[in-house]
């Protein structure tokens, strides 16, 4: 993959993983667009990165999906790499979270349904653009699961059999499909609190930009390769390693 002079669309792209794919991509002369639910963190990252477009939007709803879209129809009609990085996680018990169906219901429609429709609404958008590419992001998560998040294993589990789909459906088109699969890394994400074995954010998007560059249709980012081989041999063993990790 070129990753020179695109147009990129980086879902949740105000901080953590997003924030700094942005970062490294316009490094790399790309016009780089984002879009997250708070304006507050837009501002902040238009702040520190100037080159930085934004659009303010909640991508779990279908309206403002339809208002990004229009968004890039009207002003960016170039863009030819969509960036599904946009997710949520709630951390809960299954048995004693009375509040459990609005978490699921919430990160169904984040994590899951926003990458589907954002590929179904700019694929006419994209494919008409030279080096036309669409990565979604999920996680190493999808081999093996951890118990503390019962409905983000499977929100990106889902989202991961999706690619694998549409990378063989849409091998008749000229748009690439990419899977990036991340570790545990040290951003916002984790609230102050992140495992032992996070790595930075710095080091998590130089490697995805290397597998990206590689042109690797999956991307096993740092510790998630060695979780593949294990998962792959002793998948309760796996289980069991990445629900210690603390």
């Amino acid at each position: 993959m070129n990753l020179e002079r695109n147009t990129v669309l980086i879902t949740g792209g105000s901080s953590g993983i997003g924030l700094e794919l942005a970062r490294q991509l316009i490094g790399k002369k790309n016009k780089v667009l984002i879009c997250g639910r708070s304006m507050e963190k837009l501002e902040k990252a238009k702040s520190a990165l100037p080159q930085i477009e934004y659009l303010q939007c909640d991508i779990s709803q279908m309206d403002d999906c339809i208002r990004l879209v229009h968004w890039i129809k009207q002003n960016h009609p170039r863009l030819n790499v969509l960036i599904n990085n946009a997710a949520i996680v709630h951390v809960s018990n299954f048995y004693f979270n009375d509040d459990a169906l609005n978490e699921a219901r919430q990160e169904i429609e984040t994590n899951l349904m926003a990458p589907i429709v954002l590929c179904k609404l700019l694929i006419p958008v994209i494919e008409k653009n030279p080096e036309a590419h669409i990565i979604n992001i999920t996680t190493g998560l999808v081999y093996a699961p951890k118990s503390d998040y019962p409905f983000y294993n499977a929100t990106k589990s889902a989202l991961h059999s999706f690619t694998q789909v549409l990378r063989k459906q849409l091998a008749v088109s000229e748009i690439k499909i990419n899977e990036v699969l991340l570790p545990a890394v040290d951003t916002p994400w984790h609230k102050g609190n992140p495992p032992k074995i996070a790595i930075t954010v710095q080091k998590a998007v130089e490697k995805m930009i290397k597998g990206l560059e590689r042109n690797n249709d999956e991307i096993r980012v740092g510790g998630v390769k060695l979780l593949y081989r294990i998962a792959r041999i002793a998948p309760a063993f796996a289980f069991k390693k990445i629900n210690e990790v603390h």
